[in-house]
């Protein structure tokens, strides 16, 4: 997948509720549900990279493998890849 970044809320939001995870470590039927639990309610910015063959698209495999969404000063990143545990950290920038 070509790596994606996004800076509008409403379309932060909605491609989200397009990913699945799957696989190892961290996984989610529908990463929006996540974002939303966390009190990530209006994202300004989110990147998303590499390719992880557990990661769904529109129900489609092989999307990315690294999403990070900020708000504000909190950052919330989910990593994985082909044949790594997926982690989710969330951070706070100064």
């Amino acid at each position: 997948m070509k790596p994606i970044t996004i800076q509008d809320s409403d379309q932060i939001l909605n491609f989200l509720a397009e990913v699945a995870l799957h696989g190892k470590g961290f996984t989610t039927d529908c990463l929006l549900d996540y974002v939303l639990d966390e009190g990530f309610t209006e994202p300004i910015y989110l990147n998303a990279s590499g390719e992880d063959p557990d990661a769904f698209y529109k129900d489609q495999p092989q999307a990315w493998a690294i999403y990070q969404v900020r708000e504000w000063k909190r950052v919330l990143t989910v990593s994985g890849g082909a044949g790594k545990e997926r982690r989710v950290q969330i951070t706070e920038t100064p």
